[in-house]
């Protein structure tokens, strides 16, 4: 789940990112999947993530679109 993103001048993209738990399945591969995908865009340079903790994921933090398309309604 991405909590920010941030552009600077230079096109460089700062990412702040969480994931569902510490033992989640994808906590290797995901943040570096975000990365390349994010640095594939012609216009970016660098792309930074940052895998943070706090403040805990929990589903309330969705919309209620992705609510209603994961089933939670």
């Amino acid at each position: 789940m991405i909590y920010s993103i941030n552009i600077d001048d230079n096109a460089n993209v700062n990412i702040k990112m969480t994931l569902t738990s510490p033992a989640c399945p994808v906590a290797e591969s995901l943040p570096g999947e975000v990365r390349e995908k994010v640095k594939s865009i012609e216009e970016v340079n660098e792309v930074n993530i940052e895998l943070v903790w706090e403040p805990p994921w929990n589903k309330d933090m969705m919309s209620d679109e992705a609510k209603l398309n994961l089933g939670f309604y």
